[in-house]
């Protein structure tokens, strides 16, 4: 090529520099860190929350007390909405909030005997298994119907908090272990007790699911708190609002489009004042009906109960709980002794956000006249005489971090698991929400990442490209 069609130092630092620079510069700080939708994506504006607890016991309640920020409170729940001749569903599990105000605000926790020694560790990531919902690479609801266990046996086409033990295969959700050995599991204790209070679902007559976890996530045995109001076949509720109890028919629309509720007043369904679906009724656009019908619940899954009334006030929940110590179900639930000592954990769903969208905590200890973390105060009388001395702790937003993840070489931690050491002494709430939300957009940012560093290398190469020419003439004048 002649001399005259090579390109000059400038022309390489003309080209090289502006191209480099340019390609930097667009693959930094844009589309990385947004909310998708698509994928399951949505990235709380608040990363940690705060959250209180007290717990008081006596020879044969535990009563567990606990108050969360809320700039407002979020009670209606899964809504039928009479719209265009037909009924159509609301509140179905959002992505983030929900934007009609139809998901409710919750408090669940997690209690162990010392029969699961990883989640006092660990805390509720060993629940969280291969292809669970709502995640970005949640397993396919067909092949998890036709599954022999969860589908065919339990009737589920998801996957929901399980234990690691159930599964031969961490990173496989399919590779559930017998019938005679998950039996084994539970009788052994291997399993979680869960109480979930829910602000829809159970609070408004005073009560809290009761579950477990193993190798799904399990309501105790008996009834729960609520039942389906659906009659799939006419595409219609089962029940509506009894109008000679209660003086109306249904809903409105308007109401729940601006969140206002009245806690002594209607904002759900129950038995007491529930009647047989009229189809023939005059129902006007933007009728409201709940989707859910709540009930007294009955059996094991009935044991927890609303201590006093859960209630929003001055921008906080104040929920408290009660139990018997001993529920005589020691195959649902985690019993209660003198001198026992036990692990738990607390997650939060505000905001009206369901399912992963919500806060979570590290595992704490709680003791029962034995030192732990958490100390439960014995009382004489039938009701805690509370005060102003809270275990405060911090909540955080958990991301799609999964154990099968954290216990992979792709984690730098992996090896601290396998040693049997435990999380919170070593990474604070911040940081577990920062890598949480690193995970979930780990591709994008590996792949920005090696855009920066080929951005890096052509920035490089232009500037010896572009002054070489330059140490070539001075070397020729140094000859001369």
């Amino acid at each position: 090529m002649a001399d005259q069609d090579k390109p000059t130092s400038g022309a390489w630092l003309v080209i090289g520099l502006p191209l480099a620079v340019g390609l930097a510069w667009i693959t930094q700080g844009t589309g990385v860190i947004q909310n998708d939708h698509e994928r399951n994506i949505h990235i709380p504006d608040e990363l940690t929350m705060p959250l209180q607890l007290q717990v008081a016991y006596d020879d044969e309640e535990v009563f567990f007390r606990y108050r969360w920020p809320a700039d407002e409170p979020f009670g209606y729940h899964d809504l039928l909405r009479y719209q265009d001749g037909g009924w159509v569903r609301y509140g179905t599990s959002p992505i983030g909030p929900d934007p009609n105000n139809t998901y409710e605000d919750r408090v669940t926790m997690l209690v162990d005997d010392g029969s699961v020694p990883e989640f006092g560790r660990y805390g509720g990531y060993i629940t969280v298994g291969d292809g669970m919902r709502f995640f970005t690479d949640s397993a396919s609801p067909d092949e998890v119907a036709a599954h022999p266990h969860l589908g065919q046996t339990l009737g589920q086409n998801d996957i929901r908090k399980h234990l690691p033990a159930t599964r031969t295969e961490t990173t496989d959700w399919r590779s559930v272990v017998d019938a005679e050995r998950l039996a084994a599991q539970r009788e052994a204790g291997y399993f979680l007790d869960l109480w979930h209070w829910r602000a829809g679902r159970s609070n408004p007559i005073g009560v809290s699911d009761d579950q477990w976890v193993g190798e799904f996530r399990f309501g105790d045995a008996g009834t729960g708190p609520y039942t389906t109001n659906w009659d799939g076949e006419n595409a219609q509720p089962r029940w509506m609002f009894d109008p000679e109890i209660v003086d109306r028919h249904s809903l409105r629309w308007e109401d729940v489009a601006a969140n206002r509720f009245d806690f002594d007043g209607l904002y759900y369904l129950a038995e007491e004042f529930a009647t047989a679906f009229d189809p023939d009724h005059d129902w006007q656009e933007g009728d409201v009906i709940p989707r859910r019908l709540l009930r007294e619940p009955a059996g094991s899954r009935g044991d927890i109960r609303v201590h006093g009334e859960g209630r929003w006030a001055d921008g906080y929940w104040d929920v408290t709980l009660v139990r018997a110590l001993d529920t005589g179900s020691p195959l649902d639930d985690k019993i209660f002794r003198e001198q026992g000592r036990y692990d738990i954990g607390i997650a939060v769903h505000r905001d009206a956000t369901g399912s992963r969208w919500h806060y979570v905590s590290h595992p704490y200890s709680l003791g029962f006249g034995r030192e732990a973390d958490i100390q439960a105060q014995r009382i004489v009388d039938d009701t805690p005489a509370w005060s102003d001395d809270w275990f405060a702790m911090t909540l955080f937003y958990p991301g799609q971090v999964d154990w099968p993840l954290l216990v992979s070489r792709a984690h730098a931690g992996a090896e601290d698991i396998a040693a049997g050491k435990p999380v919170r002494p070593r990474h604070s709430e911040k940081q577990l929400a920062l890598y949480g939300v690193e995970m979930e957009f780990n591709d994008a940012i590996t792949r920005h990442w090696l855009l920066t560093l080929v951005a890096g290398l052509l920035a490089m190469l232009g500037v010896t490209l572009g002054l070489l020419p330059l140490f070539r003439s001075s070397r020729q004048g140094d000859r001369s």
